[in-house]
């Protein structure tokens, strides 16, 4: 017997302020695997990212959303954290004034619902800054304030690997970094692959593939998923663009 989806998504409508941009987007992630949205500007990409999240601003009018079983649109923003979903964020914001290592301890609590002791919160931070290579003093810094675009993308990937969660959500996370950070953060996010964790990563460019290995490569154009394949698709879009595939899916519209 077949073990069921770690996310299902069936035939997603959604939008903001009233404009629909999934148009019908139908997706399955088994645990374990590593999948990539491609897209043009404005296909969804992020809209999807929000959609999974719960971001209040963004609603859904169709369709049907499963994590591990559960429906997850029906669920608030911290339970769907709690039941182990993660976003990294394309433009993470700063939280001046708040250290990231009482930020990591008060997002583990939540998470866990209860109060972990103070010397297993430090070894368990330690020993994940450790396995990403980022330095002590870095949990001191308040979180993402002054930090560059490669430490802010680094900050994320180490809450990731506080949190562990079942799926991660990366949203560009390659936006805004040089080939030096860009290999910093993949190399992180490989470290933390395990086959309990699913990957979902949203971008517009393959490089980011060149680090992270998808096994599936899913291309969203105007809110639907109009043609999935393996890594090699990733390299035809790099060499082809979007034109072609923009066109078929006007011409069915």
């Amino acid at each position: 017997m077949s073990q069921a989806p770690l996310l299902e998504i069936d035939s997603l409508r959604a939008g903001i302020a009233g404009t629909e941009i999934l148009k019908g987007l139908t997706l399955r992630i088994n645990r374990g695997e590593v999948h990539a949205i491609m897209g043009p500007n404005g296909s969804g990409k992020s809209t999807l990212a929000n959609v999974l999240m719960g971001n209040p601003s963004y609603q859904a009018t169709g369709g049907t959303v499963k994590f591990e079983g559960k429906d997850l649109l029906s669920m608030p923003v911290d339970e769907r954290a709690r039941a182990g979903v993660f976003l990294a964020f394309q433009y993470p914001v700063a939280v001046p004034g708040v250290t990231m290592v009482n930020f990591l301890r008060q997002a583990l609590n939540a998470k866990s619902g209860s109060e972990l002791p103070i010397r297993e919160f430090r070894e368990k931070l330690f020993a994940k800054m450790d396995l990403l290579k980022v330095d002590q003093d870095f949990a001191r810094r308040y979180v993402n304030d002054g930090f560059s675009g490669g430490e802010k993308k680094r900050a994320e990937m180490l809450q990731m690997a506080m949190l562990e969660p079942s799926l991660a959500v990366l949203d560009e996370t390659d936006s805004g970094l040089d080939i030096d950070a860009l290999r910093t953060v993949a190399e992180g996010v490989n470290q933390l692959m395990n086959p309990e964790m699913s990957l979902l990563l949203i971008t517009h460019y393959q490089r980011l593939l060149n680090y992270i290995k998808p096994q599936f490569v899913h291309v969203l154009i105007d809110g639907r998923i109009v043609r999935s394949g393996g890594p090699e698709l990733a390299e035809e879009l790099e060499a082809k663009g979007y034109e072609e595939l923009e066109a078929a899916a006007a011409a069915t519209a």
